[in-house]
């Protein structure tokens, strides 16, 4: 599955995960052991959102890192963006932030927002499924405002020591196990494909690069759960002659 590419990987990832929208927060809080949502806040104060800021979450889900960001600044106007329709969905029914997300159809390779729309755009696993990660890059850079945020949360390949044998074995084995025994064979068959995409995915130093590459300064990371998560974050460059406003 994590082999596949161009339009039959972005079909597979949509369909996917609107087939598990129902179960995804449950299996997140249980495979994470409940640090998904630390991670999240993580992002949100990463993006050091502005009084009364505009924050696109791109590849939403089922809206976390939105509600965490209105949580910490109840002035911001959220975006959540997804081609899941289906998780955007169950989202919109979660109290009390649901229906203060304005929740859009979009895909992550062309944005549908003018250029310098947003002051921060936060990801939670969207890059290991793009198909075209500087596109979805470039995208992101374009629609933030000069000195704009970006903010990434992903899986990372396990590094290389002691631990490594054991987090291929929950990764390959207990992690499908336990979506199945949740969520049954649909459920339990596309959490396959995170063991299999993770492994497939960028370090975070190849990351780091790549955002640098798309026009961020100032771009750090930090790992959590034994190495396989990073969070990501940086700033959008100044043009040449312009002065930025007062974050760094």
């Amino acid at each position: 599955m994590a082999d596949l590419s161009g339009k039959e990987r972005a079909d597979y990832v949509r369909v996917m995960f609107d087939r598990i929208a129902g179960r995804y927060d449950l299996l997140n809080r249980i495979i994470s052991g409940g640090q998904d949502m630390k991670w999240r806040r993580f992002v949100a104060e990463a993006a050091d959102l502005p009084a009364n800021g505009r924050l696109l979450d791109i590849a939403t889900g089922t809206g976390d890192i939105a509600f965490e960001a209105l949580k910490l600044a109840p002035g911001t106007q959220a975006v959540g963006a997804d081609f899941a329709l289906g998780m955007m969905r169950v989202g919109r029914r979660k109290a009390p932030y649901g229906e203060r997300v304005a929740w859009t159809g979009a895909d992550a390779l062309a944005l549908p927002y003018a250029d310098g729309s947003f002051d921060a755009v936060a990801s939670g696993y969207l890059m290991r499924n793009v198909v075209d990660i500087p596109r979805a890059l470039s995208e992101q850079w374009r629609v933030l405002k000069p000195g704009g945020r970006i903010v990434i949360l992903d899986t990372s390949p396990p590094p290389d020591n002691a631990l490594k044998p054991f987090i291929l074995l929950h990764l390959k084995i207990g992690v499908p196990l336990l979506g199945r025994l949740l969520g049954g064979s649909a459920v339990g068959d596309a959490y396959r494909y995170l063991p299999e995409s993770t492994q497939a995915f960028k370090t975070p130093e190849e990351l780091k690069e790549l955002i640098e590459r798309a026009g961020f300064g100032a771009v750090r990371f930090r790992r959590f759960m034994f190495g396989t998560m990073a969070a990501h974050w940086g700033v959008k460059r100044m043009a040449t002659g312009q002065m930025q406003a007062g974050r760094n």
